[in-house]
């Protein structure tokens, strides 16, 4: 049972970004932009407290006995506080997309009628382990005039902590309202029932972590939910396809960082190149600590690797582990993704132009790429310096969400006194 006073908290801080939310709607291009270099500005000058504070984080998380991909995830060091800094910076250069005026014309009774770009309003976040997450959300619901409610996990509790004090501080040094930024401290899952319930205060609600969080919000959520949902992410190595490249495409979509959602999770591999590919992947694999989990037909080209059980297929590893799966062709592949992919991020290696236009037609995901590691799904990479999730439902964003997704549009009409009848 949710004590009185913790749900009374969390009501208060919605109830403060919404009214923190009016001023920011209202606030000039040039203002919201103040704010954004001066984040970027503090990210700087206090990374001294931010990574003492993340050094806490990540010591309680070793000692909880958290997977060395989900400390990846949450620690901070000085690089990656530049490259946090750096995108900041990216946001502001980009355009407001606030009061963009669309499809504006004349109707046959003299009104001149359009839509007009504005804010959602108040956007809440319910996150876990990545304190990155806490500065993007933020910076990017300031560029686009909406208020944010941060509700982090409690493995990087003081991360967020500090990173929140650095967005809040610069809010006041650009005469806004530090409000406008609230952190929920974290705690159980009763008061992340409580503050999906705030209808009324909350626009929408955006969950990103582990399967049992995002289900536990839409469940829960009286308010618009958009997943940030599982990146059971595939690449398909077509008949003919270079060898080089697709081990290229393996590495960088499973080692580099396989904690991530947009990590490599399974590979597919054309059965008329399986022995040469799987030949050459086998000490690529091992050189990077990757554990291959095949079906029957790659257990057999390539002797050593464990079968995979049936659940491999469709599995977020979140770690060293990928499955593979010998396939007859393209249309064993698109049936593979088809049944075990989450709408993620789907990538095929291949030289030929036709079953490269197959899969970008065919395949349902937020992202399809071809020749292209699946990582690229990102909001950064794909241009809009930042985002604030990666949405697997199709309303009302399909993909890496930015500035405009978190816009909405109304009507806006001119007249001279006209009047229906």
């Amino acid at each position: 049972m949710m004590a009185p006073a913790i749900e009374q908290a969390i009501r208060a801080q919605c109830e403060q970004a919404r009214a923190s939310s009016r001023v920011l709607a209202a606030a000039s291009p040039g203002q919201k932009d103040a704010a954004l270099a001066a984040v970027a500005r503090r990210l700087v000058a206090d990374a001294g407290a931010v990574l003492e504070a993340n050094r806490r984080d990540v010591a309680s998380a070793r000692e909880r006995g958290l997977s060395e991909a989900m400390i990846d995830r949450l620690a901070l060091d000085a690089p990656r506080l530049e490259r946090m800094a750096r995108g900041v910076l990216e946001v502001q250069a980009l355009g407001d997309p606030v009061g963009e005026v669309e499809g504006m014309g004349r109707r046959p009774n003299g009104l001149l009628v359009g839509q007009v770009r504005v804010p959602l309003g108040v956007v809440a976040m319910v996150y876990e382990s990545r304190p990155d997450v806490t500065v993007d959300a933020a910076v990017l619901c300031l560029k686009s005039g909406n208020a944010v409610v941060l509700r982090g996990g409690s493995e990087a509790a003081a991360s967020n902590e500090a990173l929140g004090a650095v967005v809040r501080a610069a809010l006041v040094e650009a005469g806004l309202p530090a409000d406008a930024v609230q952190l929920v401290p974290p705690g159980d899952r009763d008061a992340i029932r409580v503050l999906v319930g705030m209808t009324g205060l909350l626009d929408l609600v955006i969950p990103r972590g582990g399967e049992g969080l995002i289900r536990f919000v839409t469940e829960h959520a009286r308010v618009p939910v958009i997943q940030h949902y599982q990146g059971v992410c595939h690449l398909f190595v077509d008949q003919g396809a270079d060898v080089a490249m697709a081990l290229a495409l393996v590495v960088d979509g499973k080692a580099v960082r396989p904690g991530v959602c947009n990590a490599l999770e399974c590979l597919l591999v054309h059965e008329a190149d399986a022995a040469a590919l799987l030949a050459a992947l086998g000490p690529v694999a091992a050189q990077h600590a990757v554990e291959l989990r095949g079906c029957a037909r790659t257990v057999a080209l390539l002797p050593g690797v464990r079968p995979a059980a049936d659940d491999d297929f469709g599995r977020e590893f979140l770690a060293k582990v990928l499955a593979v799966k010998v396939v007859s062709g393209l249309d064993e592949a698109l049936g593979h993704v088809a049944r075990y992919g989450s709408g993620h991020t789907e990538a095929i290696c291949t030289p030929s132009y036709a079953s490269s236009q197959r899969w970008l037609r065919e395949v349902d995901a937020s992202c399809v790429l071809v020749n292209a590691s699946t990582r690229f799904n990102d909001g950064g990479q794909l241009g809009l310096g930042a985002e604030i999730g990666i949405s697997t439902t199709k309303l009302h964003a399909y993909g890496p969400m930015g500035l405009v997704s978190l816009t909405t549009k109304k009507w806006i009409v001119y007249g001279e006194g006209q009047t229906r009848g």
